[in-house]
């Protein structure tokens, strides 16, 4: 076995180098489709933090009567936190509220004066409510606008910012389901124009084949040089389309950094560089060795 094994790499290498410039057109077309391939793994993680960016802009504020007790208050903030729906919860203190008032009209020297000449603090608590997904909004404002929770809450904003919710709920699901059809389209696109590559590659060594057969070579023995030449291809494909995204990350970071502060993409990619080679080389591994085989069989009729 360890023989046929060293036979089977040595007649693939063999191959490779002796049809050089259909070797690098093939090698070429995988680089692109893992290329493809790897720029849909950023698409996903792109579209992934923008999406989450955008849900983090949504939420709803639930104020509560000025006469209404913290205890009651965080009574309310606990039952909150219970929900399934609910992703956070953060109370806002009526000190802390007038203090973020006084912070965002500092500059306001009428409201300043107002607000200084007041005997006592004219806001109220409330609840900043956060949820899971953006859909589940109706729930928690159902939830709120329970009749034994009005002795507390004045108002709900929900009713309020319910069309912009549902807008930015509606983009947010079309973005997950846009990017899914876009990520599996581009995916398929590549895997076909490799498959065909690679076919056309093993076409042109039908009468090579043929006088192995005749010979007397097991179909093992010549589909063996062509699946190992599928493995070359995508493994060097992986490394060189890695190389190739270094420059195009570093040239689209500062861009993507503006678009999304919270993403970090430029130490996204270094850290799951190695993360991103595995994926890289079983896809290309994967989408080498199966071409080959099919185009052996197929276009051979082995």
């Amino acid at each position: 076995m360890a023989t046929s094994l060293a036979r089977i790499i040595k007649y693939g290498l063999q191959n490779f180098w002796r049809n050089k410039w259909l070797s690098t057109a093939t090698l070429a077309v995988m680089t692109l489709a893992l290329f493809v391939f790897e720029n849909l793994i950023f698409f996903s993680v792109l579209s992934g933090s923008a999406l989450d960016v955008l849900k983090d802009k949504i939420d709803i504020s639930v104020y509560f009567k000025i006469d209404t007790k913290e205890d009651d208050v965080l009574k309310v903030k606990r039952s909150l936190e219970s929900l399934t729906e609910v992703k956070t919860v953060e109370y806002i203190s009526r000190d802390q509220a007038l203090e973020l008032f006084q912070e965002r009209h500092k500059n306001d020297q009428t409201i300043s004066q107002a607000i200084s000449i007041l005997d006592e603090n004219p806001l109220s608590a409330s609840l900043n409510i956060k949820a899971n997904d953006p859909r589940q909004y109706p729930a928690i404002a159902s939830y709120l606008n329970n009749q034994n929770l009005s002795n507390y809450i004045e108002q709900v904003t929900y009713n309020q910012n319910q069309l912009v919710i549902n807008r930015l709920a509606s983009i947010v699901d079309t973005g997950q389901k846009g990017g899914i059809v876009l990520t599996l389209t581009l995916a398929i696109v590549s895997v076909l124009v490799t498959l065909n590559t690679i076919m056309l590659a093993i076409y042109s060594s039908r009468d090579e084949i043929g006088i192995m057969r005749l010979v007397g070579a097991p179909n093992k023995f010549i589909r063996g040089p062509y699946i190992f030449q599928g493995v070359l291809y995508g493994i060097l494909a992986a490394v060189i389309s890695l190389i190739l995204a270094a420059p195009a990350v570093s040239l689209a970071a500062p861009y993507i950094n503006a678009l999304i502060p919270e993403m970090n993409f430029s130490g996204y990619f270094y850290s799951n560089l190695f993360s991103l080679f595995l994926y890289q080389t079983a896809f290309g591994v994967v989408l080498g060795t199966v071409s080959s085989g099919l185009a052996v069989r197929k276009y051979l009729k082995i």
